[in-house]
């Protein structure tokens, strides 16, 4: 089990002089924190411009030094190296992970000319048969799981979302499992679970709510607005056909700042894209 990385995710100094920040550091840190927590490996790709340009070089676009037939035949050889090294190892990389804006290693986006544009580098454009993610992307799976817990079903069902997303090496946290009933509640007790729920709140990367019902709970629409508070990427899973209005799937005030997933697979699809 492994992962194709850019090799500028685990050696910096491959990059162009200037570009690097502790943002990017925090990031690809965890990148790596994920994967450890999954047993996957990084496994570095080769950089098509520390072989064509060597180090230290400065920042620039795919049309400003890139655009030769020299750098081609480069990323010919590369591919096919790339490429037979995943027919050794006898099955494919979970995903490719690049880093956008590069020339070569872009995956939404990429300095082809002088402005960003959309699309992947034209390295990695070359495996678009592989599942491709931007570091940024990837470094967010620490999850808070907001849902309605208080019947036999509804644990089942959060249970099973739960398991499914971490089957995709999502870290989730899930409130129902403090074991809490109405009967063992005390004011001791319910101050612990409503610390140990905000404590994993804040430590979130994101937080997939379930908006099933005829109205969200109270308890998923406060986190989901606290969350919303704290600048966190929410997405909202509504599998329920009912509408709250004509242009509302439940309440707008939930829906604005969410994306909304209408089955697990669309939750699963919206997870892998990155933030909208």
């Amino acid at each position: 089990m492994y992962v194709l990385v850019s090799a500028c995710i685990l050696n910096e100094k491959l990059r162009a002089e200037g570009i690097t920040t502790d943002a990017d550091r925090a990031v690809w840190a965890a990148a790596a924190a994920r994967c450890r927590q999954f047993g996957i490996e990084m496994v570095p790709l080769p950089c098509p411009e520390t072989l064509y340009l060597g180090v230290p070089r400065s920042p620039g676009s795919f049309l400003d030094r890139l655009n030769t037939p020299e750098f081609a035949a480069v990323l010919d050889h590369l591919e096919e190296q790339v490429r037979t090294l995943i027919a050794e190892r006898g099955e494919p990389p979970i995903a490719i992970i690049g880093v956008n804006s590069s020339p070569t290693c872009g995956v939404t986006t990429t300095y082809y000319g002088d402005e960003k544009s959309a699309g992947p580098g034209v390295f990695l454009k070359r495996f678009a048969d592989f599942p491709l993610i931007d570091v940024r992307s990837f470094a967010q799976y620490r999850i808070y799981l907001a849902a309605p817990l208080f019947s036999e079903a509804q644990k089942i069902y959060n249970a099973g979302l739960a398991g499914l997303l971490a089957s995709q090496y999502y870290s989730v946290h899930l409130p129902q499992n403090f074991e809490d009933t109405a009967e063992s509640r005390s004011k001791n007790r319910e101050e612990l679970i409503y610390r140990w729920n905000l404590a994993a709140l804040k430590n979130s990367d994101i937080v997939v709510a379930v908006i099933d019902g005829s109205d969200a709970d109270s308890g998923t629409a406060w986190e989901m607005g606290y969350a919303t508070a704290l600048g966190k990427r929410v997405i909202a899973i509504r599998t329920d056909f009912r509408r709250y209005s004509e242009n509302e799937l439940v309440n707008l005030m939930l829906e604005t700042e969410a994306e909304i997933a209408g089955s697990s697979e669309e939750l699963l699809s919206l997870l892998t894209c990155g933030s909208a």
